[in-house]
């Protein structure tokens, strides 16, 4: 029989995925486990947005909707950008997809050529890698370690540049960090990016969950040079605890979006119609959902932060968005551990799982060996079992 294809049988499954469902079948299987792996709110959809789902269905919106999504859907997204982020575009500029993770799909498809180049600062969202592949395209890694607050420099991106670089990736709020990017720092970037004639990939997901009155700059408020090379990403999962609906969207040029609303047309066709009605009273319906969780992730994110740092062996720095930290667990390498050998984070999350019953992603496939990530989007309850969890299963370690 003949092989497979190449690109399709090189890419890896997703860390963050395997962690989570191993973690819910320990639970299915009556073991204790306090999972800390998903990236998804767990609070409930708002009322009103489920509300809006139920009479799509009684008016018997159940049918396709243009590949790109409905014009209704695209008028909010375009109303919600511009009141968030002081962003103008018109809905002929908006594509409508299944999910965020599926519009930077949507985006690589319409920007990479085999053999371009896609520069991806560490760490990153363990996705993004294997997206880039799945295009033929070759990431160009860029470290930023916890010294730099996990954020990559202007003067490092430029230096990264080849001929061959088609586009940036850039997650801001960032997953796995939670770190944020200032206006300064993003001017700079955006100027390489203009200087360089690179495309930008601006994954912006998290834009709502920002903490310590931190304010969100969207990377195409940069002036119009900057707009014009610019995807915006973004969606209602993370803001409006929608991960199962599945609906994310693009902005950018209309040339751009063109391109992707044809991909679309012969791959996925339209998001659910019932989904895209639910979006629709999102964006547009009351935001003080948005605000509320806002404010609950603040409190778990200071709490976390502080049992950690106070945890021999261990450490953290304070995050600026997002629902994530990077506990670091560098310290701990060379050491055994409930009779477990700690050589990476890997080691520490496996052991971690199997003796504390805690849930964790090892961040080796991220751009981060020395680090694990905690996503406090639980509850205040199972953070502090978790941190007791931890706390318990650290007392009692041994040199090597």
């Amino acid at each position: 029989m003949k092989e497979l294809a190449q690109i399709a049988s090189a890419v890896q499954v997703s860390k963050t995925m395997a962690i989570d469902a191993l973690a819910k079948q320990m639970r299915a299987d009556g073991v204790d486990v306090v999972g800390f792996g998903a990236g998804e709110p767990d609070f409930n959809t708002p009322d009103h947005i489920k509300a809006a789902a139920e009479k799509a269905i009684a008016d018997n919106v159940t049918r396709y909707t243009p590949a790109s999504g409905t014009t209704a859907l695209k008028e909010a997204v375009c109303r919600r950008m511009r009141e968030d982020c002081g962003l103008d575009y018109k809905p002929t500029q908006v594509i409508v997809s299944s999910g965020a993770k599926h519009c930077v799909y949507i985006a690589l498809r319409a920007l990479v050529d085999p053999g371009d180049e896609v520069i991806l600062p560490a760490p990153f969202w363990v996705s993004y890698l294997e997206l880039i592949r799945m295009m033929g395209g070759v990431p160009v890694v860029v470290g930023a370690g916890e010294s730099a607050g996990f954020k990559m420099t202007a003067e490092q991106l430029a230096a990264a540049v080849t001929p061959k670089t088609k586009a940036l990736i850039l997650n801001n709020p960032c997953n796995p960090t939670g770190m944020v990017y200032s206006q300064e720092e993003l001017e700079a970037i955006a100027k390489v990016c203009v200087e360089k004639d690179l495309y930008v990939i601006s994954d912006e997901i998290y834009y709502s969950l920002l903490y310590d009155g931190v304010r969100f700059a969207s990377f195409a408020s940069f002036g119009e040079d900057v707009k014009e090379r610019t995807i915006l990403v973004n969606g209602v999962s993370k803001s409006y605890a929608m991960t199962g609906w599945r609906i994310g969207y693009t902005l950018s040029s209309e040339r751009t979006a063109k391109v992707m609303a044809n991909f679309l047309s012969h791959s996925t066709g339209s998001p659910s119609s019932i989904s895209q009605a639910a979006a629709v009273a999102a964006l547009t319906g009351p935001q003080d959902c948005v605000e509320a969780m806002r404010r609950a992730f603040e409190e778990r994110r200071d709490y976390i932060v502080d049992r950690v740092n106070a945890i021999d062996g261990v450490s953290c720095i304070k995050p600026e968005g997002a629902f994530y930290i990077m506990m670091n667990v560098e310290k701990l390498l060379g050491r055994t551990i409930c009779g477990e050998r700690i050589d990476s984070s890997g080691d520490f999350s496996a052991a971690l799982l199997k003796h504390g019953l805690v849930a964790t992603v090892p961040c080796e496939s991220s751009g981060a060996p020395n680090f694990v990530r905690w996503s406090y989007s639980t509850s205040m309850e199972n953070i502090k079992k978790g941190m007791d969890r931890l706390e318990k299963f650290l007392k009692g370690w041994t040199a090597v």
